[in-house]
């Protein structure tokens, strides 16, 4: 994929920077409402199934080598199918059942951080300066003062959400960090598109093991508007963009939209709670034939099973 040809000035560079990271941020939000509708991980699953069919039928139709040939290549499949694809996503949609978007969005912001961590650790050539020591030492900080676990305990329902959102980061700077030294010419939209069918596999897996059926999904014009913006917008439109964007200003600068996610996901999530709010305010005035209230026959996060975290969204 030739970036160099979409993205020839610094403007064209920064709208697409720019794109990238409201897609991304609001993908934080879509999740959080999706799962009143789904199970966390076939959500997640059906996701990738659609976007790893739709970016794999693109690197067909663009003539790339989209069949893998060599030991290397599969392992790269695998280490992202698994680490970036499967477990990343698995502990954020079950986190974010029990931390707001927003709060997911800052702690997914610490991938980074944790990949510099990684990467001392496992690669030979890594260093860790006292800049990095820093980054790691102020994103604990935070992610302690974000879990609060004095408000509810040391075992608070946030602090669970926390914990696992972080999981799920730490999942995605691991997968980074293990894909360094496996060189490879095969195309990076073709890896990309394996490996998201391959995660949304062992998703699908996942989820028949935890016991989540297709029973439990409630379709709505609500939960196939965020499956779709999540699939399609978020899922392939995003990682075409990103994958231009890698081309022309490369991974260093390209990893700085993990801290302008934490943004737009605020921006969406006061958005998507404002039309809520006008939604509901225009519903209770409307005359209701029974004199009561009625139930607006979406899922909430709390019917997932007993002891969930999260009720109903106000």
């Amino acid at each position: 994929m030739n970036g160099d040809s979409l993205l020839s000035s610094p403007i064209s560079i920064a709208a697409a920077f720019s794109l990238l990271a409201v897609l991304w941020g609001g993908s934080f939000v879509a999740i959080e409402i999706g799962l009143e509708y789904f199970p966390p991980l076939l959500f997640a699953g059906a996701r990738y199934a659609i976007a790893g069919g739709i970016v794999l039928g693109y690197a067909m139709v663009v003539g790339t080598r989209w069949l893998p040939r060599t030991r290397t290549e599969w392992t790269s499949i695998a280490v992202t199918g698994v680490l970036v694809i499967a477990v990343y996503h698995a502990f954020l949609y079950v986190g974010e059942l029990y931390v707001p978007a927003a709060i997911a969005a800052v702690v997914v912001s610490l991938s980074p951080v944790l990949t510099a961590a990684f990467a001392a650790v496992l690669l030979p050539n890594e260093r860790v300066g006292p800049v990095e020591i820093g980054g790691f030492l102020i994103g604990i900080l935070g992610v302690a003062l974000i879990a609060n676990p004095s408000t509810g305990g040391l075992v608070s329902t946030e602090l669970i959400g926390v914990g696992l959102v972080l999981a799920s980061a730490a999942s995605f700077a691991l997968g980074a960090v293990l894909l360094r030294p496996l060189r490879t010419e095969f195309s990076i939209v073709a890896l990309q598109g394996w490996a998201m069918v391959v995660g949304a596999g062992l998703l699908g897996v996942g989820a028949a093991v935890t016991g989540e059926s297709i029973a439990d999904v409630t379709l709505t014009p609500a939960a196939i508007g965020t499956l779709a913006y999540l699939a399609l917008l978020s899922g392939v439109v995003a990682f075409l963009i990103y994958f231009a964007l890698l081309d022309t200003i490369g991974p260093t600068q390209l990893h700085l939209i993990g801290y302008a996610e934490p943004v737009t996901a605020a921006a969406a999530s006061w958005l998507a709670s404002d039309i809520s709010s006008t939604a509901t305010r225009c519903s209770a005035s409307w005359p209701s034939s029974s004199g009561s209230s009625s139930s607006n026959g979406t899922r909430s996060a709390g019917s997932f099973g007993p002891g969930s975290p999260r009720g109903p969204e106000p």
